[in-house]
């Protein structure tokens, strides 16, 4: 092979490089124009996460997938009522302006000294009221923390018949939940759970933690059209557990 062979194999390596480059880079700008249910915007969403997750974030209101279906499963229930006490927690600024302009009394909860919050608490034991509150919102905060403490003063908090909503990264093809308690630093539990302050990994069990603090349980799930339109993640769960009227 002569210097005019090389040379001409190393452009068209280099041009097929630069098209993926391209190819890459449109991806990241949105695969299929989608329909944001929180701010109404209409377009290409714009990738997100460690990997990316091409369409996952919305070009106006930066709402994620899990705070589009959360919006759905709202707008489609009439979960939150005028007359409703909330309690939410690790409030996300995506989703807590309009629960707060729908109910009548939205309070705000989290340990961390960076968010602005009614009450710098521990979700493990808050201090705050038996009964207190008709709705909580738990969402991408059980994978943080010891769990069944977690479950169980949430259980405590809602009043009879007051309803959760939880959610967390879910892998649906385990049996069980993935701990291992010799996983501490932040570094392996970003390689063992996926994020660097995760303590676990949820398998379809999940559902047996939330049964056993005392809750009954349904399911709201990302599905097709849904998936499609407003760029869900696929199979994406969102639990409502409810306490029982009589408990």
């Amino acid at each position: 092979m002569d210097v005019q062979d090389r040379a001409r194999i190393a452009e068209r390596i280099e041009a097929e490089a630069q098209r993926q480059v391209q190819r890459f880079r449109k991806a990241v700008r949105g695969l299929h124009p989608r329909t944001c249910p929180i701010c109404g915007y209409q377009g290409h969403f714009t990738a997100f996460g460690h990997p990316p997750r091409f369409d996952a974030r919305c070009a106006s209101c930066q709402s994620l997938e899990r705070h589009r279906l959360l919006a759905l499963f709202v707008q489609r229930t009439g979960f939150f009522e005028p007359h409703h006490a909330v309690l939410h927690f690790a409030p996300e600024v995506q989703t807590a302006p309009t629960i707060r302009r729908t109910v009548a009394r939205y309070e705000t909860a989290d340990l961390s000294e960076r968010r602005n919050v009614t009450h710098r608490v521990d979700i493990e034991a808050t201090g705050l009221p038996d009964a207190s509150y008709d709705r909580i919102i738990c969402s991408h905060v059980l994978e943080h923390v010891d769990d069944a403490r977690a479950l169980a003063e949430i259980f405590r908090m809602l009043k009879p018949g007051g309803r959760a909503l939880l959610a967390t990264p879910v892998c649906e093809g385990w049996a069980t939940t993935y701990e291992n308690p010799d996983v501490t630093s932040a570094s392996d539990r970003l390689v063992h759970f996926g994020q660097q302050d995760h303590v676990r990994y949820y398998g379809r069990d999940i559902r047996d933690r939330i049964r056993a603090a005392g809750f009954e349980l349904s399911e709201f799930t990302a599905v097709e059209p849904d998936v499609l339109r407003y760029g869900l993640m696929r199979g994406e769960t969102l639990f409502v557990a409810t306490r029982p009227p009589t408990a």
